[in-house]
């Protein structure tokens, strides 16, 4: 594609179907490699063929195991690192880390910091994310992070879907999130109401108190950035049916979810939850009925191809192919 050498994408064992469906988008092959747990806990990974002068990336939610995802991310940096990759890009499709963005108690550890100080430490040269919960993780790398957004997708599929209408609105499921829930409702050219949610403790499940704006006989809109029980998302469904709503769709950028989030979704009064790919979840298959997975991976292998390309990326956010592609290409790939 350039003079920069050649695109090498290799995937962690958390996001293999993720890295395919990118490959599948770039034309490539994605690159030969295997990683394995040992019965004392140990991870061990291999990639069997060269690397050496070429862009490398590796995918890897950290997402559902964090911890061990995390430690094989660092050991496929190093692994490439002494290979003499040309250069190393961590593809992080979820960072489960960004959460823990600051020091608000006594005595604990800003984690999403420590990770980044990890992945420099190993010799990453670039990162790129989507839909990061604290966007100020960025700046606890000091190599380049690209921050990539679900918002295209998920409101190009409200669009094809029939969901926006008169009585649309878009609903903030709390305080935190009505920045992004704003930009939501411009490109929809809807309303916005938010959620006033408090959550006591990390053991409690947040509680929605209030509804700020007008939800009676409105087709609700619910966005936000990930769930892992269900909880919340369920939650704000119930409150706004109670004031009235026609219905409660829900739209988020991940959702790190097992059998038991998915059930509690499928009881729930949400008549759907879209979701991206970003987080391999095969419970979403095997239980649900609900939830609707659309692809990112399309979005990623843009930014991939712009990198190594040596162009800037507002280039291609300017020039993004329609994204109605993204969902017409998950549609063929029966996600």
């Amino acid at each position: 594609m350039s003079d920069n050498g050649n695109i090498r994408i290799f995937a962690g064992e958390s996001s293999r179907p993720f890295a395919e469906r990118m490959c599948s988008y770039l034309g490539l092959t994605m690159g030969k490699s295997f990683s394995k747990r040992f019965g004392d806990g140990n991870t061990y990974v291999r990639f069997d063929e060269s690397a050496r002068n070429e862009d490398v990336f590796i995918v890897q939610a950290i997402g559902r195991d964090p911890n061990n995802e995390f430690m094989e991310l660092l050991f496929w940096v190093d692994a490439f690192r002494r290979s003499s990759a040309n250069s190393i890009t961590a593809i992080i499709p979820y960072y489960g880390y960004a959460k823990a963005d600051k020091k608000d108690e006594p005595r604990v550890s800003i984690r999403g910091r420590v990770c980044a100080d990890c992945l420099e430490v190993e010799g990453v040269d670039r990162v790129i994310c989507m839909d990061l919960h604290a966007p100020q993780v960025q700046g606890f790398f000091k190599v380049p992070v690209d921050h990539l957004y679900a918002r295209p997708l998920l409101c190009a599929y409200a669009k094809k879907a029939g969901l926006v209408t008169e009585d649309s609105v878009v609903v903030s499921p709390d305080a935190g999130f009505a920045k992004n829930a704003r930009l939501f409702a411009d490109n929809l050219n809807l309303g916005l109401a938010i959620c006033n949610k408090v959550r006591y403790g990390h053991d409690e499940k947040a509680k929605v108190m209030e509804i700020i704006g007008d939800v009676k006989g409105k087709r609700c809109l619910v966005v936000d950035d990930f769930t892992t029980s269900g909880g919340t998302i369920v939650d704000v469904a119930h409150n706004l049916m109670d004031k009235g709503a026609s219905s409660v769709t829900a739209f988020l950028s991940h959702a790190i979810v097992n059998e038991a989030a998915v059930r509690k979704i499928e009881d729930s009064p949400l008549d759907s939850l879209i979701v991206t790919d970003t987080v391999h979840c095969p419970d979403i298959e095997k239980y649900s009925t609900k939830i609707k997975v659309i692809s990112a991976a399309p979005l990623f292998a843009e930014a991939v191809k712009t990198i190594h390309d040596r162009k800037p990326m507002a280039d291609m956010f300017a020039n993004l192919p329609d994204p109605l592609i993204y969902a017409s290409l998950a549609d063929q790939l029966k996600l």
